[in-house]
């Protein structure tokens, strides 16, 4: 790798497995452009990405980056798509052969590639040149000024500490993490004048200190809309997974003054996944947070209202408005709303587990400790394609993945091809008819006992990280009295609520419930919180999509 001194310079990023056309490609590069930019050279993604983590830390800005597609062990594309977490604004162009076009063409939906350049790119002049002074415009004219980071202090087995950091990372707040023990940590506690006994501490970018923050006030420190700017909506959107996401797009889209209400962070389980492989128009698979936040972005872009860190807890009528009050006892009204609260994962209930979770124990794939489960022995509870795609996920820096299934098979549960990649993993283990026994440890996880439950028999294992991800609990507890909900708790809609013919007591309109309508008029319920859903990405969406329609059909004949 070869790089200019000037560290004032914006760089441009290039990366080819050949060394013969790397050097010519930043020979070329370095002729027009060495004046004004470092050129950065790299003859593999890791790398390449490697560089880029360095240039992001030194606080330096990436211009533009050019990939070649045929790359061992990760392809360009794949590179590009890591690359976009570390520098999201840098242009991106794809350097392919003729062979390789189709597969450029995906590109644009993959990595949102700005453009495919088809090697070889003689004379610079007319084909490689206007491309990069393009993109250089395009770059300059864009907000690539790096974003305020918020900086926060913690300790590694801190349950407080893992809970913000989790939610700056959900919901795409930037930001560093310095650990309590280390010399920045302790220097950033004595500026804050705090002893570090009450942690984390959160400094955010205009200089606020905040300790032990709740979501909200979080939330609110950190450039998060928690307010709504007004007080009746055509549509209110509780819950923001893909079905709220997807409600939030079409009815933004399609003129209804629309305010999506999340609790947490936008994406839900979805958006905690590593990678979605299965979701329609993503070839080589998407991970939840971009597959989410793509749909943040969309839903704000077509004037959707997104609330973060806003808890509601009831929902009533009030004539014709649908009132939906929040814990803090404020309330807004609507024409309509659609509940898509998703589900979440169960809770353990071995010994030991509720004193150990956010200390070594998660639920979801808390992708933010992923990076201290490097060389390490990790264990994931469950069965589903969750646990599986963080199996694969972890597998990729772990000494070893075990995965503990109740059941009697992964093919009863999972999907194909999670199982087909899981076999070939070689540092995966499946242990099928196994649970936790209990969980031990002091300041954090040290040590787990597994029970087969066909034979009786337990184990003890030594381990720090264990990951669950067991079973869906319906997020509707305070829907009590408002809508009718199965055994489980799922919202029952439509021809689930006229089963034999006739729609339910309370029903006063002259119509049956349409498809996804709740039992009361005027509510809508899309995705995994509604009773016998499919559980999967592209159904919730579609599903909020449908919901909007039926909204439509509603409001028109109100």
């Amino acid at each position: 790798m070869s790089q200019a001194t000037d560290a004032a310079r914006t760089v441009i990023l290039t990366v080819d497995d050949d060394p013969g056309v790397s050097r010519a490609i930043a020979r070329d590069l370095r002729r027009r452009y060495g004046g004004d930019h470092r050129i950065v050279r790299a003859e593999s993604a890791e790398a390449a990405l490697d560089a880029l983590r360095e240039l992001k830390l030194r606080g330096d800005l990436v211009a533009v980056i050019l990939a070649d597609y045929r790359m061992p062990q990760m392809n360009g594309i794949e590179f590009l798509e890591e690359a976009m977490e570390v520098y999201p604004g840098a242009r991106r162009v794809l350097l392919t052969a003729y062979a390789d076009t189709t597969a450029a063409i995906e590109a644009i939906n993959v990595v949102d590639l700005d453009h495919y350049l088809l090697k070889p790119w003689d004379p610079p002049e007319e084909k490689l040149y206007p491309v990069v002074d393009d993109l250089l415009a395009i770059w300059r004219a864009s907000d690539f000024r790096p974003v305020p980071e918020t900086k926060m202090v913690g300790h590694r087995w801190s349950a407080p500490s893992s809970r913000v950091r989790e939610f700056l990372a959900r919901n795409q707040v930037p930001y560093r993490w310095y650990s309590s023990d280390e010399p920045e940590g302790r220097r950033l506690l004595e500026a804050a004048g705090a002893d570090g006994r009450r942690l984390p501490l959160v400094l955010t970018s205009d200089g606020t200190v905040l300790t032990q923050p709740e979501p909200a006030d979080l939330a609110a420190h950190v450039g998060l809309a928690t307010t709504p700017a007004a007080q009746f909506y055509d549509l209110v959107v509780i819950g923001g997974g893909p079905a709220g996401l997807g409600a939030a797009v079409y009815g933004a889209s399609e003129g209804l003054r629309t305010v999506l209400v999340e609790r947490s962070a936008t994406g839900g389980q979805a958006g905690q996944s590593s990678r979605i492989e299965n979701y329609l128009g993503f070839p080589h698979g998407v991970s939840g947070a971009q597959l989410t936040g793509r749909a943040r972005r969309q839903a704000t872009r077509f004037g959707a209202e997104i609330l973060t860190a806003r808890e509601v807890i009831g929902l009533e009528a009030n004539g014709a408005a649908r009132i939906v009050r929040f814990s803090d006892g404020s309330a807004i009204a609507a024409h309509s709303v659609i509940l898509a609260t998703g589900v979440s994962y169960r809770k353990l209930s071995a010994p030991g587990c509720d004193d150990l979770t956010g200390r070594g124990l998660y639920y979801g794939s808390a992708l933010t400790e992923a990076s201290s489960c490097e060389g390490q022995d990790v264990y994931i509870v469950g069965g589903a394609n969750s646990a599986g795609q963080a199996a694969m996920y972890l597998s990729r820096g772990a000494k070893s993945v075990t995965l503990l299934v109740r059941g009697e098979s992964l093919e009863a549960s999972m999907s194909y091809y999670l199982v087909q990649q899981i076999e070939e993993t070689a540092n995966i283990t499946v242990r099928l008819r196994t649970v936790v026994g209990a969980a031990h440890g002091t300041e954090h996880l040290e040590r787990l006992t597994l029970r087969n439950t066909a034979s009786g028999e337990s184990q003890e294992v030594d381990t720090q990280w264990m990951f669950a991800f067991i079973g869906a609990a319906p997020l509707t507890d305070w829907l009590e009295g408002t809508v009718l909900r199965d055994r489980h708790g799922f919202i029952l809609a439509g021809p689930d609520l006229t089963s034999d013919g006739r729609p339910p007591a309370d029903w006063e309109l002259d119509r049956p419930p349409y498809h996804l309508e709740t039992s009361a008029p005027g509510v809508f319920v899309a995705g995994d919180a509604r009773a016998l859903s499919a559980k999967r990405v592209a159904s919730a969406v579609g599903e909020g999509a449908m919901a909007v329609m039926l909204v439509h059909r509603y409001l028109e004949q109100s």
